[in-house]
């Protein structure tokens, strides 16, 4: 990997030495490295399992909430002469 432009990994922390941000992967390349300890390993192979959390659950546990109008009022500020144009006159 010394020849090949490399990249570190942000946030990445090393399996055996435990320090952050020292995880570079050659561009392309199948192996990750530690610039601090000397560790390496490949590439996991296979697409990343993401894990189950409440925004990755299914779309039949989530609870749409129905449209709703709103009415805004002015309350205006100190001193204006505001009207509530639902009153009565």
């Amino acid at each position: 990997m010394p020849d090949t432009p490399r990249r570190f990994i942000a946030g990445a922390v090393c399996p055996r030495c435990g320090l952050m941000d020292k995880i570079v992967v050659a561009v392309g390349g199948q192996e990750r490295l530690c610039v601090s300890c000397g560790y390496s390993d490949a590439r996991p192979e296979g697409p990343a399992v993401e894990p189950k959390t409440r925004v990755t659950r299914g779309a039949a546990r989530r609870v749409e909430t129905p449209a709703e109008a709103v009415r805004l009022i002015d309350t205006g500020t100190a001193g204006s002469d505001a009207v509530d144009p639902d009153a009565a006159e």
